[in-house]
């Protein structure tokens, strides 16, 4: 009798190739990310993020080039969007986009060491990372310990003419600060301040750092691939069993944005005496549910597809226009929704939270572009377009900078009808310093006081942990502090508790 044998698992398929030997220059640039870490990154995330960051991209670099790894278009196209986005917690003072930013360049990251096209590969490849990390460790001992026999005519010249650099940087630094106290200012901003009382956390982010970088040239010099993982796809059904529900749909869409556009060109004042509802209560109504019904039709094209009938070309074509009316009606409820918000915000003014959820629903209408694209001209390439709209989406929400277009968008509210919420500008960030300054007094010091506080219990902060935006926000308020005293604020209302929507 004939034996079949078992198909391999996931991780049998997944494995990596063996790596080619771990080169001199890798070991050295993980060494400097993290020492670079352990350097400027205790302070807070800045421009430091990115000096520690270019150890690791050289260490991965050369790793990738040891195993004959050549680079492609959208491999280029991913380390360029990871480094942009590592800009962002150098430009912004704001925790949220530049959290966002980081998550962001690690799955950009992931896929140019990985090269992975598909949905597994994309969805996949930041755990390759946890991967390297532990089999990266045994790839650097291996190449440590063969370096162990290594002639010394090799390696120590190099570690004396290193030490006898470090000698002199340090000898003649010294001098030179104590000849001329402006250098000596000039070295002391540059250099970390080092104390033995944070000796263990800097270790800790060395250790940290370093593995992070050789995790990323060991999955250089030979990453999982992922992108052998096949997803079978469902069990096509009839065309009536599957268009059926979506034919209804549609029809149901059709309906509700033929609503929308009665209401847009008839105007709101018929509907709200209709409806009983207020100008602002009909605008936040129905943000929310449009949201969520935009989230939940791309979970309906996902099941769709994975079931739609596939037997020929007309097959095809139909799935195609069903799901193109679909997908088309749905950018009608993405205009809707996004309509609402801008009601909504005419009414209450902008929050960090409404800015974030209508961004979110310009991504999502993206998303939605890039599905019917796939639809017309094929979806190979639809999973890197899917990665590369979620980084380009971070990207310009931190450039933009969302608490300063809160804090823009709230300060010509008040120019315009004398409303602001002084309470909500004490929880934003440095970015929002520009606009605020733009408030006439007592408005002004009472909207900057809450982040003139937080700086000020920051104290001085090193350039390589200060972002632009508190950088200029430190500028203005040195030049034009806060006069208002507390008690006024209290008046105002400065300081009293809010809830956002």
């Amino acid at each position: 009798m004939r034996q079949h044998s078992a198909a391999p698992s996931w991780a049998t398929l997944v494995r990596p190739a063996e790596a080619a030997p771990i080169p001199t220059a890798t070991i050295v640039a993980v060494l400097a990310s993290g020492l670079a870490t352990a350097l400027l990154l205790a302070d807070g995330m800045g421009p430091g993020l990115l000096v520690a960051v270019v150890p690791a991209v050289i260490a991965a670099y050369v790793a990738a080039r040891a195993a004959r790894r050549s680079a492609r278009p959208w491999t280029l196209a991913w380390v360029i969007g990871c480094i942009a986005l590592l800009a962002i917690p150098a430009l912004r003072d704001s925790a949220w986009p530049a959290t966002l930013a980081i998550l962001s360049a690690v799955l950009l990251g992931a896929l140019a060491l990985h090269g992975s096209r598909t949905w597994p590969g994309v969805l996949l490849s930041p755990l390759g990372f946890l991967d390297a990390g532990v089999s990266g460790i045994a790839w650097l001992a291996t190449g440590l310990r063969s370096r162990g026999g290594v002639n010394k005519d090799r390696w120590l010249p190099v570690a004396k003419a290193t030490g006898v650099a470090i000698a002199l940087l340090v000898l003649f630094g010294a001098l030179f600060a104590s000849a001329d106290a402006a250098f000596s200012d000039l070295l002391g901003g540059l250099m970390p301040d080092v104390s033995v009382e944070d000796g263990p956390v800097r270790f800790m982010l060395f250790v940290l750092g370093a593995l992070l970088a050789l995790a990323a040239a060991r999955t250089a010099a030979a990453p999982l691939r992922w992108d052998r993982i096949k997803v079978a796809p469902g069990k096509p059904r009839s065309r009536v069993e599957w268009a059926l529900p979506l034919i209804v749909l549609n029809l149901l869409f059709a309906g509700f944005n033929a609503v929308q556009l009665a209401v847009l060109f008839g105007g709101y004042d018929k509907v709200l005496q209709s409806t009983g509802l207020t100008y602002a209560e009909y605008a936040r109504q129905g943000f929310w549910q449009l949201l969520w019904a935009t989230v939940l039709t791309l979970a309906v094209i996902a099941l769709a597809l994975r079931w739609a009938p596939r037997s020929g070309p007309g097959d095809r074509r139909f799935v195609r226009i069903v799901l193109g009316v679909l997908c088309a009606l749905t950018l009608v409820v993405v205009a809707a929704a996004l309509r609402r918000m801008d009601l909504y915000v005419d009414a209450y003014g902008l929050t960090r939270l409404r800015v974030s959820v209508a961004a979110m629903e310009l991504w999502l209408g993206l998303v939605i572009v890039l599905i019917m694209a796939a639809g017309l001209f094929g979806g190979r390439w639809l999973a890197r377009a899917f990665a590369g709209s979620v980084a380009a989406a971070v990207l310009v929400f931190g450039l933009l900078s969302p608490d300063g277009m809160v804090a823009e968008r709230n300060v010509a509210r008040f120019e315009t009808d004398a409303k602001i919420d002084l309470a909500y500008f004490q929880s934003l960030s440095a970015d929002a310093v520009p606009a605020l300054d733009r408030l006439p007094e007592p408005q002004r010091s009472c909207a900057l006081r809450g982040i003139n506080d937080e700086m000020a219990r920051a104290g001085d902060v090193p350039w390589y942990a200060m972002s632009l935006g508190e950088y200029r926000a430190r500028q203005i308020l040195r030049e034009r502090p806060v006069t208002a005293s507390y008690e006024t604020c209290s008046r105002m209302g400065a300081f009293g508790s809010r809830v956002e929507y």
